[in-house]
């Protein structure tokens, strides 16, 4: 489909952009300029959504808020039992996340939010987050997260695996959007996308 406006994702995140350029939109990356560790909330869902609109709202001051530019923040935290799982923060700390998940269910959170002058037309509806839970296999053996951590494949992503990848090998299951675990749901973003192109 034909967007009558611009699209930006306030992301550095190639996969966030793989997956929207090939629905066939075409997409502008711009990382938001702000530190994520200085935001805060009191749940996971929230963490997610205050990030998200924070990086929608940097990068559309940034770009001079535009008319016919839309602009989508995004920003995914993994969680179980309330705590949030960030991205891990050395080897050791990888191990760890990935033993404490074997055998467990747990959730992928992804707010979106979409600014611009164009989003307000979408209310309250320019923010939503979208859900999915993935089960790990009860038998990893820690000889095979010792591999996965030294691979580095997930050490970058939220929960310290990516699930399109090697990662893969470490899940027994996932219920929901599969697009919403490699980072952005996809069908929940071009069904607002659509409502703003008519």
């Amino acid at each position: 489909m034909q967007l009558p406006f611009r699209v930006v994702l306030a992301t550095a995140s190639r996969w966030r952009a793989q997956l929207l350029s090939d629905t066939g939109i075409p997409v502008e990356l711009l990382a938001a300029p702000i530190d994520e560790g200085a935001i805060t909330a009191p749940d996971p869902v929230g963490l997610a959504l205050a990030r998200a609109r924070a990086k929608a709202d940097a990068v559309l001051a940034l770009l001079g808020n535009p008319a016919g530019t839309v602009v989508i923040g995004a920003d995914q935290v993994a969680h179980i039992d309330g705590l949030a799982f960030g991205k891990p923060e050395h080897p050791a700390d990888h191990r760890g996340r990935l033993r404490q998940l074997r055998g467990r269910t747990h959730t992928l959170s992804t707010a979106v939010a979409l600014r611009g002058s164009l989003a307000r037309a979408l209310g309250d509806d320019a923010d939503f987050v979208e859900h999915t839970t993935l089960r790990f296999r009860a038998d990893v053996p820690d000889a095979e997260i010792d591999a996965y951590v030294s691979s580095g494949d997930g050490s970058g992503c939220a929960g310290g695996y990516r699930a399109e990848g090697p990662g893969a090998w470490l899940i027994e299951r996932v219920d929901g959007d599969w697009s919403n675990v490699i980072g952005l749901p996809v069908f929940g973003v071009l069904e607002r996308l659509r409502r703003l192109a008519r």
